[in-house]
């Protein structure tokens, strides 16, 4: 949210609501010559050889580990998540890095191609400068999981990020520059919020910004899919979702409602990869309810900055404001709240764990993405219903099926419509495999060979024969 000088963002603590920092907005000069040095450093950094870009990711880890404390308190303070999620937050960027700075190289290697010619290679060159569109819920992670994949492939980022997690992206930069990276291959721009959307068609339509990525909500991702289609630029988009927890009639219980409720309630259920619809078999659903509605009322809200905290506040007020709107609607529509279903009476912007069921596709808590700590249970008769309703949202990011018998989760899960599986776990990104949604979750591919490769030109090198 910005101050009453609207050349300056104010980030709030969640948790207090208290001001936190006033961060300077660039001004127009300043933001040109942020995208000329990316766009210069560019052109040296491409010729660096994959190998070596690879080498000096593992430098990024060791600055993030010098960081660890400070960045968590950061997340935790501007943002709201328990100290100990921000902690792991920093430690799985630190985990991507030396991935990377392992294995990254050979997602880059020229592959031959059998033709009638003297050889044929695909190569994978980087594009240019990347804007990235970064979301708030994890200000590390996202950041990262775009941006070292992309550095890998030499290219340079420009990093936009949510205003209320400001002091996160300067740190980024600041954590980049005291690696070993050339300075300048990511810089981040601070610009007021009303700014945004002009500012962020005029650089995608700049002819030194070779693409774009979004992570954040569809209208966003609609809006920069068309400012990238009408300068014929890449884009990559990973939005929302209304992910499917499915639990066959075959299921381990007790271990899918932990799981189920870790999913759903982790970052104050504001992540798009959450367990957020909970479709469970009529055989099991009495069982499965009790259980997840005691996992539940296990979570303990309260300060983030308190080890013994598990749920922390939403991350600004109108979030807050959006949740309980959601699920007051849905109640006076016939919805029932197992627990909680109410805003709590503190300081911050708390929301109680609330687990609702007798909820219908015209409800918000199910025709709309819940962004918060709201969990909705569908009871189903058989897998083909399981199936439909898991398909029935216009979501297609994530989904889980559980069942003790694998082949049958497998079959199961097939049928569902998503980007992204998972079998007896909860949907997680890992920088080993690829990671996107189908739908209006989004296009495109991050972590992973595929995540490397999406920034690059990939190039066929063909050389004909010589001796006639």
């Amino acid at each position: 949210m910005t101050s009453t000088d609207t050349r300056t963002i104010l980030t709030i603590n969640p948790a207090t609501g208290e001001p936190l920092q006033h961060y300077p907005v660039l001004t127009n000069t300043e933001i040109e010559q942020v995208l000329a040095q990316t766009h210069a450093t560019g052109l040296t950094w491409r010729r660096v050889g994959a190998e070596e870009r690879a080498r000096l990711l593992g430098t990024v880890a060791d600055a993030l580990e010098t960081r660890r404390h400070e960045l968590a308190a950061l997340v935790t303070a501007e943002m709201g998540k328990p100290l100990a999620e921000a902690a792991a937050e920093v430690d799985k960027c630190v985990r991507q890095c030396r991935q990377y700075a392992e294995d990254g190289a050979s997602y880059l290697q020229p592959e031959s191609i059998a033709v009638p010619a003297q050889s044929c290679q695909i190569v994978y060159e980087p594009l240019g400068v990347i804007l990235a569109v970064m979301p708030w819920n994890f200000p590390l992670w996202q950041v990262f999981r775009f941006a070292i994949p992309a550095l890998l492939a030499g290219n340079t980022v420009l990093l936009k990020h949510a205003p209320n997690v400001t002091g996160s992206a300067l740190a980024i930069e600041a954590v980049i520059e005291a690696s070993d990276l050339p300075i300048g291959v990511l810089r981040t721009l601070v610009i007021d919020e009303s700014e945004v959307p002009a500012m962020v068609d005029r650089l995608i339509s700049d002819s030194r910004v070779a693409a774009v990525t979004l992570t954040g909500s569809t209208r966003a991702g609609a809006y920069v899919a068309a400012a990238a289609g009408r300068a014929l630029k890449k884009s990559v988009l990973e939005l929302g979702g209304s992910d499917p927890f499915v639990v066959l009639a075959d299921a381990d219980i007790a271990t899918a409602a932990a799981h189920a409720a870790k999913s759903r309630f982790m970052c104050t259920g504001q992540t798009c990869i959450a367990a957020k619809r909970i479709v469970v078999h009529k055989d099991v659903a009495d069982q499965f309810q009790t259980k997840f509605v005691e996992a539940v009322e296990a979570l303990v809200v309260g300060d983030p900055t308190d080890p013994a905290t598990t749920v922390g506040p939403l991350a600004r007020p109108d979030i807050l404001d959006q949740v309980a709107k959601q699920v007051e609607e849905s109640v006076a529509q016939g919805a029932a709240v197992l627990t909680g279903g109410r805003r709590l009476d503190r300081a911050g912007n708390f929301y109680a764990p609330t687990v609702i069921t007798d909820a219908t596709d015209d409800m918000p808590v199910l025709a709309e993405e819940t962004f918060g700590p709201v969990a909705t249970l569908i009871r189903v008769d058989d897998d083909d219903q399981a199936v439909a309703v898991a398909n029935s949202s216009e979501y297609g990011l994530a989904a889980s099926v559980w069942s003790q018998n694998v082949d049958h989760a497998v079959t199961v899960g097939s049928r569902i419509e998503s980007g992204v599986l998972f079998i007896n776990s909860l949907v997680m990104s890992d920088p080993r495999v690829p990671f996107g949604g189908i739908k209006r979750s989004g296009y495109g591919r991050e972590l992973g060979a595929a995540g490397v490769r999406e920034f690059t030109n990939l190039r066929t090198v063909w050389v004909a024969r010589t001796d006639g």
